[in-house]
Parts: C-alpha cells; sequence; structure tokens
C-alpha cells in the first residue's frame, strides 16, 4: 500500500501539472525550440496511433487461417472486431444495411479518433485537442465534407441541390435558403458542442484537482471517461444522420 500511494499521488501531481500550463509536448518543444501548435502535434499522434492499430490488425488478420474463429482472451484483432460490430451496428440502425457497408470504415475512424483524442487528456501530462476550437472545428468540416461529397455521390449534384429546396416547389423560396443556412451551420455547432464538453470536462477535473489532490479526484475521472465517450458518439452520431439525410429519401430504408 505505501509503494500504491506515491504512484497515485504522482498521478493526480501531473493532472495539476497539466491544468496548469505543463505538458510532456509543450516541455519537449521548448527543448527543442519549435513552436507547432500542441493539439497539431497531439492530433497527429492519435492518427499515428491508429494507423499502427491498424496495420498490426491487418498482419495479425493476414496469419489467420479461419478468420470466423475469434482468437482467445483479449487480443487486439478481438478488440478491434468488437468495435468494428459496435460501430457496423450504429451504420445499420441509422444509415441503413445498404449503405452501412459503404461508409463504416469513415464513420469507424471519426468516432475512434475523437474518441482516442478525448481520452488523451485523462493521460497525465498530456491535453486533449479536442479542447482547442481549431480542432474540433476541423473534425466538423470534415464531416460536413464527407457528408456533402456522399449527397453529390449518391444524387448527382443537380439532385442533391435540388432537395435543399423541399418536396414543394412553391416553398422552395423560403426552404432554400434555410436549409442552406441549416447545413453551413452544422460543422460550427458539431465543433463547438464537442470543445465545450471537453473544455469543461478538464476543467472540472482541474478544479476537483486542486481542492483534494487524492482520491476525490478519481470520480472526476471515472466521469471524465464517460464524457469522452458520449462526447465521440454524440459527434458520430450526428454525422450519421447527416450523411442520411444527404441520401437519396426515396430508398425504402430511408423512407421514414
Amino acid at each position: 500500500m505505501r509503494k500504491i500511494l506515491p504512484l497515485i499521488a504522482t498521478f493526480f501531481t501531473f493532472n495539476a501539472q497539466a491544468s496548469g500550463g505543463f505538458t510532456w509536448i509543450s516541455s519537449a518543444q521548448h527543448m527543442l525550440g519549435t513552436h507547432i501548435p500542441e493539439y497539431m502535434i497531439s492530433f497527429t499522434l492519435v492518427g499515428v496511433l491508429i494507423l499502427v492499430v491498424g496495420l498490426l490488425y491487418r498482419a495479425k488478420l493476414a496469419k489467420v487461417k479461419n478468420a470466423v474463429i475469434p482468437d482467445k482472451g483479449i487480443t487486439l484483432r478481438n478488440i478491434s472486431e468488437a468495435y468494428g460490430n459496435f460501430i457496423y451496428g450504429q451504420c445499420k440502425a441509422i444509415i441503413g444495411e445498404s449503405y452501412a457497408t459503404k461508409y463504416f470504415s469513415i464513420v469507424a475512424y471519426l468516432f475512434l479518433m475523437i474518441l482516442i483524442s478525448n481520452l488523451i487528456g485523462l493521460v497525465p501530462g498530456f491535453l486533449p485537442p479536442t479542447e482547442y476550437l481549431n480542432a474540433t472545428l476541423a473534425l466538423g468540416i470534415f464531416s460536413f465534407v464527407v457528408y456533402n461529397i456522399i449527397g453529390v455521390k449518391e444524387n448527382g449534384f443537380v439532385n442533391y441541390i435540388k432537395h435543399f429546396a423541399g418536396p414543394l416547389w412553391y416553398m422552395a423560396i423560403l426552404v432554400f435558403p434555410i436549409e442552406i443556412i441549416s447545413n453551413v451551420v452544422r460543422p460550427l455547432s458539431l465543433a463547438l458542442r464537442l470543445r465545450g464538453n471537453m473544455f469543461g470536462d478538464h476543467l472540472v477535473l482541474a478544479e476537483f484537482t486542486k481542492l483534494v489532490p487524492a482520491f476525490v479526484p478519481m470520480a472526476a475521472l471515472g466521469l471524465g471517461l464517460l464524457v469522452c465517450f458520449i462526447q465521440a458518439y454524440v459527434f458520430t452520431v450526428l454525422s450519421m444522420v447527416y450523411i442520411t439525410l444527404a441520401l437519396p429519401h426515396d430508398h425504402g430504408e430511408h423512407a421514414h
């Protein structure tokens, strides 16, 4: 127990340092003399981590004789496939089974990118890139560009523009500008929601750590884990809803 308590104290000390401005990345930048924004480096590290894990999973799968049979125990392959099944199930429920296969990879990447970017803020000495508006706005613009490209691809450019006018031609003069404004605002609303919640979560953890440096912040960390997942899930679900709205509305699975 005497060995564990110093580790716990050190953990929360690092969290307090991170909340006060100290991070490992900023320290490394100071030593190297670089001035790249920290959230860009964190974002890059998250992307590299996802790439490495994906390559490891692919290498592992290439050695499997029967892909239907899962590995024994908790392995990278089992975790990856459990995650894939979860995201694919969400895609089928929201986008529809026929489109889920086509756009599953985009949704899976988006959720994982946001989730890990959120969770990295719970690691001592790191700040989440999703705490910065530039990072969350980039994610919002990515979602915006993706669902509009999908809309043009599935409907054709002319038909996709027409769907902004609504079903009644004589209401188009009112509906069209409203729909355009609504779509243009979506990236900003996604960005502000994600950034606000992650900033608030980190602020709560920092305040708890300052007040009581041990034990009590554990509850805040547990809440932080929940917030990280929920915010990644909400952002991804809204992106899937936008994809669904961009798809042909006469398709049987999207008529409702």
